[in-house]
């Protein structure tokens, strides 16, 4: 598989008239949230791809990332006479890149489509590897489609009409990146300071973090094997975020990802023996950055039946991605109901 193009540019309109310049199309369409719209947008709306691009603005937050918000696109790309020659440019979060990929994947079997994320986790996480979907029936990315980005533009220009917390949400996938990959980048990312460091340097941390995704994906696009490392702290993870939704409460998904990274770390130490001072600082930086998730011994069957629902299980068993140390990547470990209470015990701990 060839690498997705990714661009690195503080220049999003020339980025974007780059692209376009190399696409055979008829028409461009943005499609934003409320907030990018208000917020991000206005840094780039005097390029000749925006003015000349009618936008379909959809409402923010994950809890909208669903069927009713992907219905009212395809409503609207009709409306805007789109056709299969037209190029469907994603500007936002995670959300609108997930949501629109799938809504532009799926339009007239396909159109093409722009990545343009505006957060940190657009950039690392849901804006690179061809993944897309919306959430159905209570579960996280139920519906969706892989279908890689014509192109994705990663700019820090917009970074500082971000909250800490969607800082603290995308860091916390690099972070996971950190330990799939080496000792030095691992540590490089949990001694920044995530909300007051340097720029350029995150953004050379951000480049790190994309590149080892990219390799990562050009090697198993459709996750039949390796990419599936990038589920670390995922099994878990979603589960907070689920059970988060089913209280109303939702929560970061970034933040989520955290919490679930401890728990498939002391799952790691359990059954591999993963190292307890790597253990130990991911703990502290977590707990320093992202708090914890307030759970009970109540909530460990719902968790547990969230865990097993998992799109990695095969037959309703507990599947996760492991490591034995950082880099040496165990995938597919199947995890047994008491191994998950125990962690979910640690976890509580901490």
């Amino acid at each position: 598989m060839e690498h997705q193009q990714i661009i690195f540019s503080n220049d999003v309109s020339g980025a974007l008239e780059t692209v376009l310049g190399g696409i055979d199309y008829n028409k461009t369409i943005i499609l934003t949230d409320i907030n990018t719209h208000q917020f991000a947008l206005p840094k780039i709306i005097e390029s000749a791809v925006a003015k000349q691009s009618p936008c379909i603005i959809i409402k923010s937050g994950d809890m909208n990332k669903n069927i009713e918000t992907a219905a009212q696109v395809w409503k609207q790309l009709e409306e805007h006479g789109a056709t299969r020659k037209t190029v469907v440019i994603n500007i936002g979060g995670g959300m609108v890149t997930d949501l629109g990929g799938f809504a532009a994947s799926v339009f007239k079997r396909g159109l093409r489509f722009i990545n343009v994320p505006t957060t940190l986790l657009g950039a690392v996480d849901a804006a690179v590897g061809g993944k897309t979907g919306i959430n159905f029936n209570g579960l996280k990315n139920e519906i969706g489609v892989f279908n890689e980005a014509d192109a994705v533009i990663i700019s820090t220009a917009f970074f500082d009409t971000l909250p800490s917390t969607e800082l603290k949400s995308g860091y916390a996938e690099m972070v996971k990146h950190g330990l799939l990959s080496d000792r030095q980048y691992f540590a490089d990312l949990i001694n920044y300071d995530i909300t007051g460091g340097n720029r350029d340097e995150l953004l050379d941390l951000l480049k790190r973090s994309v590149i080892i995704k990219r390799d990562i994906v050009a090697a198993d696009p459709h996750e039949q094997g390796l990419r599936r490392a990038l589920n670390l702290g995922h099994t878990a993870g979603h589960a907070f975020e689920s059970l988060a939704m089913k209280r109303m409460e939702p929560v970061p998904h970034g933040y989520a990802v955290a919490w679930g990274l401890i728990v498939e770390l002391v799952l790691s130490h359990i059954i591999y023996k993963f190292p307890t001072d790597i253990l130990h600082a991911v703990v502290q930086f977590v707990k320093e950055n992202y708090g914890t998730f307030n759970i009970t011994c109540k909530d460990y069957d719902t968790l547990i039946a969230l865990m097993r629902h998992d799109k990695k299980s095969q037959s309703g068993e507990i599947n996760c991605s492991l490591l034995a140390d950082i880099g040496d990547i165990k995938l597919g470990t199947t995890v047994t109901p008491n191994d998950a209470k125990t962690a979910l015990d640690i976890f509580q701990d901490n």
